[in-house]
């Protein structure tokens, strides 16, 4: 494979992003710092396909990154793989308010080949290909420069090493039969709405105990108000205010701007500036929540109860049952809210009631719910038995 030294002009980048435009498939991973900013500071993309690989310099003067962004978001003929890529995604989808697409997550195809449900890239590439990733420059600055040729290296291997195993993770999917089970995970993945930053839904980040519809009205006013203050001064939202604060200013809302003074995890100076003038007219213009906004009840599972529950738990004993005989990880099964949901009595608008889920699991599952299958013990195995309800 062809490793091309650091990209730091518009010529050349657009020239190799032309040639990788007829490529099958290329693999990208970024490099970026986000400590002290609310938007991730773009430092490095690393991308490749079979025959060539390199790392782009966003930060080079005057280049002009449309080629790249135009391959990773408008071609469509061209798959995009990442490994773990829900950061790298956002970050497309704030330089053009869209995501690569088709996309092609190696750690979510991971779950289907059993290989646990988060597995990190060091041990995907030792289980796939033998290699031990070097782990050095992982704490490294990516913003400064000049990079070194240490760093752009272990960079440019994210990809290389990723270009490797796709086709070998293919492969193994065709054989297994697997591959459709991907499509509804990739498409989650992939969809623009997880990575925009609605300052109205900010206040669904922020935990908080009661359901008290003036409470939550505050919530989503000030979390409101903190997002748009991050977002301006491009500062992570816990500059401005941690979430603690954020719930205890919504449940006990100070009557005056100079109450601020007392309010823990707040400045005293916040008693007499701007910002929290600001913030006082975010909470005094508070509405009560409406009622289409309210969040579920924690027990939302209608007639779920202590019984309903003790069949959630054992729905959750079977998957993690089938799961280990089909080798997948369980969460590409089913999530604990379906469950839940199928135990309370719901049978539409399930995916684990839908094409490959149910015939993997959802099928068992309603026949455990419904008193067509057991548990048992056999040869000191814990397993499943049809009874005789069944005939």
């Amino acid at each position: 494979m062809h490793i091309h030294p650091l990209i730091t002009d518009s010529a050349t980048l657009a020239n190799l992003c032309a040639r990788l435009a007829d490529a099958p498939f290329v693999c990208v991973d970024t490099e970026f710092m986000r400590e002290s900013t609310f938007y991730p500071e773009l430092c490095l993309i690393q991308i490749a396909d079979t025959e060539e690989a390199a790392a782009i310099d966003p930060m080079a003067p005057g280049l002009d990154m449309k080629p790249l962004l135009d391959l990773l978001t408008d071609n469509e003929d061209v798959l995009k793989v990442f490994h773990a890529g829900g950061q790298d995604l956002e970050i497309v989808y704030n330089l053009t308010g869209k995501t690569p697409h088709p996309l092609f997550d190696t750690q979510v195809a991971a779950m289907a080949l059993g290989q646990g449900e988060q597995i990190g890239y060091s041990n995907l590439v030792d289980s796939w290909l033998g290699i031990a990733v070097d782990k050095g420059a992982r704490f490294t600055d990516w913003s400064r420069r000049p990079l070194d040729a240490r760093q752009i290296e272990y960079a440019i291997g994210d990809v290389t090493h990723l270009a490797a195993i796709f086709p070998k993770m293919l492969e193994r999917l065709k054989k297994t039969g697997r591959g459709g089970w991907l499509d509804q995970e990739m498409e989650r993945l992939g969809d623009p709405a997880n990575y925009a930053n609605d300052p109205d839904l900010a206040w669904k980040r922020v935990r908080i105990s009661g359901r008290k519809p003036d409470v939550l009205g505050r919530l989503k006013a000030i979390a409101r108000w903190r997002e748009l203050e991050a977002q301006g001064k491009d500062l992570p939202r816990g500059r401005i205010m941690k979430d603690e604060t954020v719930a205890d200013l919504a449940g006990h809302p100070p009557k005056k701007q100079v109450d601020l003074a007392r309010v823990r995890g707040l400045s005293a100076t916040w008693a007499q500036n701007d910002i929290g003038k600001r913030l006082m007219t975010a909470i005094d213009s508070a509405e009560p929540l409406s009622a289409e906004e309210m969040p579920p009840r924690d027990d939302r599972k209608p007639g779920l109860g202590k019984d309903g529950a003790l069949v959630a738990d054992l729905l959750k004993l079977l998957l993690k049952i089938r799961a280990r005989d089909i080798d997948v990880a369980p969460r590409l099964l089913a999530r604990g809210e379906e469950l839940e949901l199928l135990a309370a009595g719901q049978r539409t608008n399930l995916a684990i009631l839908d094409g490959w889920r149910y015939d993997q699991f959802g099928h068992d599952a309603l026949d455990l719910v419904e008193g067509r299958l057991a548990f048992a013990v056999l040869d000191g195995k814990l397993t499943m038995t049809r009874t005789e309800r069944t005939a």
